[in-house]
């Protein structure tokens, strides 16, 4: 007797391969037997005419918090993602909470509204508040080079003495030991910008040791430090020099000095793995960016010290007018300042929504001088307008790219409905599936499917999930080929998606009929088979 069955399914089983009519049969949370099924179930959905494909598998999420707060976060369950990979871009906010990186994970969580709620301090201690949490959906974490260094070195420019640098290869091992499975930098962003490549081939031997992921958003993907391309050469020597699984996050063009280049990407992450190293990458399917306003805005030298020691230094004339300088000539990089919209500000809801100019204009001064000054209220989350659909198109063809979110899973009510987040949140995968499969068909459905599943699996090294075959973990989504699409805008984020009716995580219906059933089966992944 199952404990679910789906019937009649067309089977996208995520290898790419052709699909198949079938039942699937479930038990104590795997897939039992594939084929038709006529035994007695518990449960059974009927989805004739419906795509059955593995759960969609998240491998750069910003989710660190969301199950903290609600463990209901549904945007991407709803999406069919039944696997989220947090702790990118460097930044575990959650944890090693060791000296600085403490305050900067509150600081981070306070973009929702709400106060310091982080009790622990070790990636143990964390892992165990999820679990003890509950979620829709399965996750794993990786430990970040930024949230590290910061509770090593906190925001100074320089490289680590030997001492601090075997604490921060010490905290590294004790975060994946722990069950982190992967580790981050973010070093376009300050702190991870302050270090040198020696210092991140150091920390990521830690995990080329445990066969673990390496994930980058890499030193630059425009022109402002060491170009695009410079930022590719240094991850491939990287990972040449570690030995390091690679995978670099959102693949982007993010400047006009290299839109069109993206076939040059592609060949070089080619020429890479024909070279014998472990890389490949993932995008989400927008033209926009997202990240902190100090992220998108301030240069690095002006960090150095952290937020407070910035906020002083602002008092500073000859400091000010530097920094003023330099963020007014930042903006060409990105479209321009009116290419940047708040997205999330908590002291002002109602500059959120609005671009740089258009609240420089409200303020009666510049869109530097406005910067400066919503920076001054808060950290803050912006929008940046600056990427080119035909460079998405491009990187959504590569075989060799996952499709990854950049979002967290949030909510249309409660504490993770604030602000006007990027729609990439509720939206992605669907997203993908509607535009670049149904609509401009840049790469076939199956082709899709296994760029969401079993390419993801891969990289982050699961057995268990990913694909759809006997003995499995029973992650699976079913979705209407024909209809699937996103609803989610930059006016109006929080909004699901449709054509989405079933989700399965762990052998549980969280989704069913298009409906939450508020079943939190959702397992913290510590292990590649788990």
């Amino acid at each position: 007797m199952y404990d679910l069955l789906l019937k009649n399914g067309t089977i996208y089983d995520g290898t790419g391969a052709a699909p198949y009519l079938s039942d699937i049969g479930i038990v104590q949370g795997r897939i039992a037997a594939i084929g038709t099924l006529e035994e007695d179930s518990a449960r059974t959905v009927d989805v004739t005419g419906l795509a059955v494909s593995p759960g969609f598998i998240d491998l750069h999420t910003h989710s660190d918090f969301s199950f903290l707060l609600d463990n209901s976060a549904q945007s991407k369950v709803r999406q069919g993602c039944t696997l989220e990979l947090t702790g990118n871009c460097g930044s575990s906010f959650c944890a090693p909470l060791h000296g600085e990186s403490r305050r900067v994970g509150e600081e981070r969580v306070g973009l929702y509204g709400v106060g310091p709620i982080m009790d622990w301090t070790t990636f143990d201690e964390y892992l165990a508040k999820l679990e003890m949490a509950g979620s829709t959906l399965n996750l794993a974490t990786q430990v970040g080079h930024g949230t590290v260094r910061t509770a090593v070195l906190g925001f100074e420019d320089r490289a680590p003495t030997p001492e601090e640098l075997d604490r921060m290869r010490g905290l590294v091992a004790e975060s994946l030991d722990a069950g982190a499975l992967g580790f981050s930098t973010g070093l376009y962003y300050a702190p991870g910008s302050y270090a040198r490549t020696d210092e991140v081939v150091t920390l990521a031997r830690e995990a080329a040791r445990r066969g673990k992921l390496y994930s980058t958003h890499m030193r630059d993907e425009g022109d402002s430090t060491i170009s695009l391309f410079g930022s590719i050469e240094e991850t491939l020597a990287i990972s040449r020099l570690s030995g390091v699984r690679v995978q670099i996050s959102h693949l982007k063009c993010a400047a006009p000095s290299v839109w069109g280049r993206t076939l040059e990407l592609l060949d070089r992450l080619d020429r890479g793995r024909a070279e014998g190293l472990d890389v490949a990458a993932d995008q989400y399917p927008y033209t926009a960016s997202s990240t902190g306003l100090s992220g998108a805005i301030l240069p690095r030298w002006a960090q150095v010290g952290g937020r407070e020691a910035t906020l002083a230094r602002l008092a500073d004339e000859e400091f000010y007018t530097r920094l003023h300088e330099e963020i007014k000539a930042g903006f060409q990089s990105r479209g321009g300042a009116d290419h940047i919209v708040v997205a999330n500000h908590p002291p002002d809801r109602g500059l959120e929504g609005l671009n740089l100019e258009q609240i420089a204009q409200n303020m009666g001064c510049d869109a530097a001088d406005a910067g400066i000054r919503i920076y001054q209220a808060a950290e803050t989350s912006v929008i940046s307008h600056s990427l080119r659909e035909e460079d998405v198109v491009s990187i959504a063809a590569g075989s060799l790219v996952a499709v990854g979110s950049d979002g967290s899973s949030l909510s249309t009510e409660g504490v993770l409905s604030a602000g006007k987040p990027h729609p990439r949140s509720y939206g992605t995968f669907p997203r993908f599936l509607s535009r670049y499969v149904r609509e401009q068909k840049v790469v076939s459905l199956e082709e899709a499917i296994r760029k969401m599943t079993m390419l993801p699996a891969s990289r982050l090294g699961l057995t268990q999930r990913g694909r759809i075959a006997p003995g499995m973990w029973a992650d699976l989504v079913a979705f209407d080929p024909d209809t699937v699409a996103d609803t989610a805008t930059y006016d109006a984020p929080h909004s699901y998606p449709v054509g989405i009716p079933h989700v399965v995580v762990n052998g549980e219906l969280v989704i069913q009929d298009g409906a939450y059933t508020a079943a939190t089966p959702g397992k913290v992944l510590k292990r590649f088979d788990d």
